[in-house]
């Protein structure tokens, strides 16, 4: 009987050894099963991270690079593709009024991050007046018009039938309107030999028909500066020149093509009858030629913003830095209503007494074209349409007319200090 209870004692203590070795073999696998769930978790999360982390800079850097392309005022498409490290970036622009937005989508492993940037357009150029004038003067001959108000800081002249459908301000203590038709109000220290429509401001006034009131001894306008100034037009050079072309010389073209930006080392003739879209600022180191019913219009991808094509010769300024545009050239928009495009002039010589002239349109020239000329004479002659000029001197003959679209009042440009875009926001979504 006592051998019997010493062999179960002996068996409940194996027993109880063997349990206790299962439990805690049983607890081990537990705590092993748990701590592989959580390193493979922690594995998982930390490579989902990692994944994470390179959609998100891969978006990143879909953004920037359209942002860089945008307010450097390179070409682009509305949407691009970007492979970065063998990860890829979706980014799309929209126009949303004067605003861009630029979203970005960044994919890694299967993971998905995007990112947005708004950029906002800067103050634009201001041309308040269908003509504005400065020192020199303008002269309207042979059935001209302007539909529009005209301002100058010299004499306002009018010969042969001109019209004025607008105001017309002839400013300072020696401004005078001489031979003038305007619909609107006179303002001049002198009228003389004019029809006003309306109301007449002036110091001194003869042989004038004026239909609204007459303002004797009226205070003289004050002069005004032309909307752009040479800090701009530097500007401007210098967002061209991110490209440029040494030869041929003279750059001809008479085939479709699509410049800018880009600076030309040497005289632009574009002949025929080319398409040339414009997609950024052009500066031309010499003349620029139009002729013989091109078209030249501005890329669809510039919206709402309008683009300066520049002549300048630095070296030469008196017989070359001009613009001849004329026998039926069209010029059209981006395809949004309030783009334009702005020829430029640097020719000092009507500034210094000579006769050469900086801007010559002529020949049924037509469609969403601006000129200027701060130093120079613009001469517009036989038929032509054109929705502003401003120029240090301008003569308008045969039938050329200025047709003034309100939208010039805060005129938007794709780069340079009077446009351009800057960021305002970004976001990730």
């Amino acid at each position: 009987m006592k051998n019997k209870k010493i062999n179960i004692q002996k068996y409940n203590s194996g027993y109880a050894i063997l349990t206790s070795v299962l439990f805690f073999m049983f607890i081990s696998m537990i705590i092993i099963s748990g701590t592989q769930t959580i390193s493979y978790k922690e594995a998982k999360s930390s490579k989902d991270f990692g994944a994470s982390k390179k959609s998100f800079f891969t978006a990143e850097s879909g953004v920037e690079d359209m942002a860089y392309r945008i307010i450097k005022g390179k070409q682009y498409n509305t949407t691009e593709i970007l492979s970065l490290g063998g990860y890829f970036s979706t980014t799309t622009v929209a126009n949303m009024g004067e605003t861009k937005e630029i979203t970005a989508t960044g994919t890694a492993s299967k993971m998905i991050r995007k990112s947005k940037i708004k950029l906002k357009n800067n103050s634009g150029v201001s041309f308040h007046y269908g003509v504005q004038v400065g020192e020199g003067g303008i002269i309207m001959e042979n059935s001209a018009q302007v539909i529009g108000n005209v301002f100058s800081n010299g004499p306002i002249v009018g010969l042969n039938s001109n019209i004025v459908k607008g105001d017309i301000i002839s400013a300072g203590p020696s401004g005078s309107v001489n031979g003038s038709h305007a619909t609107g109000t006179a303002y001049a220290h002198s009228i003389t030999n004019s029809n006003i429509d309306k109301d007449a401001y002036y110091k001194t006034i003869s042989n004038t028909i004026v239909d609204g009131i007459k303002y004797p001894n009226s205070l003289d306008q004050a002069t005004s500066s032309l909307p752009i100034t040479d800090a701009m037009i530097e500007d401007w050079k210098t967002a061209a020149s991110v490209s440029v072309i040494n030869s041929p010389c003279p750059y001809e073209i008479n085939n479709d093509i699509t410049i800018g930006p880009v600076k030309i080392n040497c005289d632009l003739e574009i002949s025929g009858s080319p398409t040339v879209t414009i997609a950024g600022p052009v500066w031309v180191v010499g003349n620029i030629e139009i002729e013989n019913s091109p078209i030249i219009k501005l890329a669809s991808s510039l919206g709402a913003n309008s683009v300066a094509v520049i002549a300048d010769k630095p070296s030469n300024r008196t017989t070359s830095s001009k613009i001849e545009l004329a026998n039926s050239t069209e010029f059209q928009n981006s395809g949004t209503e309030g783009s334009f495009i702005l020829f430029i002039s640097q020719n000092n010589s009507a500034q210094n007494g000579g006769d050469e002239k900086a801007i010559t349109a002529e020949n049924s020239i037509s469609g969403e074209v601006l000129v200027y000329a701060g130093h120079g004479e613009v001469h517009l002659k036989n038929s032509i349409s054109l929705r502003e000029v401003s120029a240090y001197k301008i003569r308008l003959s045969n039938s050329a007319q200025v047709v003034y679209k309100t939208g010039l009042a805060n005129l938007l440009f794709s780069s340079g200090p009077s446009g351009g875009y800057s960021i305002d926001g970004w976001q990730e979504e």
